[in-house]
């Protein structure tokens, strides 16, 4: 059996294994969520399954960086280990927000330092513009601290952030075997594989109707490796920029929109709430057709394998169209999103 295939089982059991422990020890964790207003579901529900993620990806990581001398890779279990911690506190006793984000902006300038130079972002053949050097730094640094953000705030129904998370990082990793079958071997692309088998792990207690929910613990660990595993496929000539932020583009789109429609409301954009596109669509249809969770996520799972993951392949076989697959990507979603009435109140 290859190393690889090693690591995906173990990852998987791991993770599956200390999810259900959690799942039992809730109560005792403080880890169980009560419904109120702002939440999409109705029973009283174990939360901080992200454990399970956080454990069997840093354990078989480490393992994987043992073996490999990737060093690197201890940078990086470092820094999202920081962030899960604190993610599993405020499970169990909110933080403030200023804490929250200040810390997330450290651990991303951290580990955008430790990174190194990236390749400049280039606009081509559209305008003759490129950005690197510290404006570069400055931009993935906002970047980083929006993407982590944004994947909590879609982390609101069963299911949703860790087939997301799934989803780009296996196709992410299939993307680049695709254009350099030959990094199989690689201790990147394994990271990848290894990240997403234990979210894969955790999503069979966690699909709906869940069993426990992923908690802050899971989402920003899980934000945080995505973001930097897709940086370092970048910095290795693998994909480009286009192609990641195809892949994010659902949950970009509803979290950015929302986000803005909020702002202008004069609502404070970090307060809890359940105004996403996704939330909406998931009550709408629970009370339509008895199909709330479950339909959004496989809909969410669909657009994903059929709508973006051909548009960011076809960037990587067409670079000089890039950004007008961007485009065609981000345009369609930002029209349905804006037609749920994501950012608006129940009653919009």
């Amino acid at each position: 059996m290859s190393i690889l295939a090693v690591v995906v089982i173990l990852s998987i059991l791991l993770s599956c294994c200390v999810t259900a422990w959690v799942v039992r020890r809730a109560k005792a964790l403080h880890l169980v969520q009560s419904p109120n207003h702002r939440s999409s579901h109705t029973q009283p529900t174990p939360n901080g399954g992200g454990v399970g993620i956080v454990v069997a990806g840093s354990l078989i990581g480490a393992g994987l960086i043992l073996l490999s001398g990737w060093m690197f890779g201890w940078i990086l279990l470092v820094l999202a280990l920081v962030l899960a911690i604190a993610g599993l506190f405020d499970d169990i006793r909110p933080l403030s927000a200023r804490v929250r984000f200040g810390l997330q902006l450290l651990v991303s300038a951290a580990v955008l330092f430790a990174l190194g130079d990236m390749p400049d972002i280039s606009f081509e053949p559209v305008l003759s513009i490129e950005i690197g050097g510290w404006f570069l730094f400055g931009m993935l640094l906002l970047a980083s601290a929006w993407w982590i953000n944004l994947f909590n705030f879609m982390d609101g129904i069963d299911g949703l952030a860790g087939m997301q998370a799934v989803f780009m990082l296996v196709a992410g990793a299939a993307l680049t075997v695709v254009k350099q079958p030959n990094v199989i071997s690689s201790p990147m692309l394994q990271m990848m594989l290894c990240v997403a088998a234990a979210t894969a792990g955790f999503l069979l207690l966690n699909w709906p109707p869940a069993k426990i929910f992923m908690g802050d613990v899971g989402s920003i660990w899980l934000a945080l490796m995505v973001f930097v595993l897709a940086l370092l496929s970048v910095r290795a000539g693998w994909l480009n920029y286009a192609s990641w932020l195809i892949l994010g583009a659902l949950f970009v789109t509803d979290a950015s929109v929302t986000l803005v429609i909020r702002m202008l409301r004069g609502e404070r954009w970090y307060d809890a709430h359940r105004s996403h596109a996704y939330q909406r669509l998931s009550r709408k249809w629970q009370r339509d057709r008895k199909a709330g969770h479950r339909a959004v996520t496989l809909l969410a799972l669909g657009i994903n394998l059929f709508w973006l993951a051909p548009l960011a392949l076809a960037t990587l076989l067409f670079p000089p169209y890039s950004w007008l697959l961007l485009v065609l990507a981000y345009g369609p979603l930002f029209v349905c999103i804006w037609r749920l009435g994501a950012g608006r109140p129940d009653d919009a």
